[in-house]
């Protein structure tokens, strides 16, 4: 069990080793959380604190002495999904905010996974209807792996196309696709995918992914033609 996961709920390093700690003992003094977590006695009670608030451990006392206990893990989705709930009540507001001030073009660079799939995820907003891919990656996979699942499910379900040339022969199968390759095969791990008037240039390297994002009409309609003809010369799937 990777217990760091529980960052993604929201949780600082002291917390999870100290909910860690009173997971593995069951209901426990500081002192023996402070034993099993490594961490100083009184920063189990600062940190016990916080988890109590979460609603993550419960306490009771005997002899003037606290002993806590771990509360449901399931709790722990319920933080998640309030966290959700409060991003929604302000998100129409930011997207007012952001609508403004969107730039009518320009380019931005995205860096890390994380950056890759908001990368993605622009791809299947509103008025995407086809999106073309040269250079498609079957690693891409590897870099982001359960991602693509999710990905597919969404673009299926907003009735979104793609055409993909390959930079060599594949046996993926992709819902909702055309898929070529080209002829010769090449070992680049640059793909650059058309959509809208946006084009993302994305180097699906494992250890540093990149890509480069252009919202350009006249860039966007050259990398079209080049498509095109990419696309006249690569060899159908069979």
């Amino acid at each position: 069990m990777d217990i760091n996961q529980l960052k993604d709920a929201g949780l600082t390093k002291n917390e999870i080793l100290v909910y860690k700690a009173i997971l593995d003992l069951g209901p426990s003094l500081a002192g023996q959380i402070s034993r099993r977590s490594g961490l100083h006695r009184r920063t189990v009670y600062d940190v016990t604190e916080m988890l109590i608030q979460k609603g993550l451990i419960g306490y009771i006392i005997e002899n003037n002495r606290r002993i806590f206990s771990p509360s449901n893990p399931e709790r722990i989705l319920n933080l998640i999904k309030e966290k959700e709930n409060s991003i929604q009540e302000i998100l129409p507001e930011m997207m007012n905010l952001f609508n403004k001030t969107q730039e009518k073009e320009g380019t931005n660079f995205y860096k890390g996974k994380n950056g890759l799939k908001s990368v993605l995820e622009d791809q299947l907003e509103k008025g995407t209807k086809e999106i073309l891919i040269l250079g498609a990656q079957s690693k891409a996979v590897n870099v982001i792996p359960f991602y693509f699942k999710w990905f597919n499910e969404k673009r299926i379900k907003n009735k979104i196309k793609m055409k993909l040339i390959y930079h060599e022969k594949t046996k993926t199968k992709i819902s909702n696709s055309e898929i070529r390759y080209l002829p010769k095969k090449i070992n680049s791990e640059l793909a650059i995918n058309i959509y809208r008037d946006k084009v993302a240039i994305i180097l699906w390297n494992k250890e540093k992914p990149f890509a480069i994002v252009i919202k350009n009409k006249d860039i966007t309609e050259g990398y079209l033609e080049y498509f095109e003809i990419m696309w006249s010369l690569s060899k159908k799937i069979k």
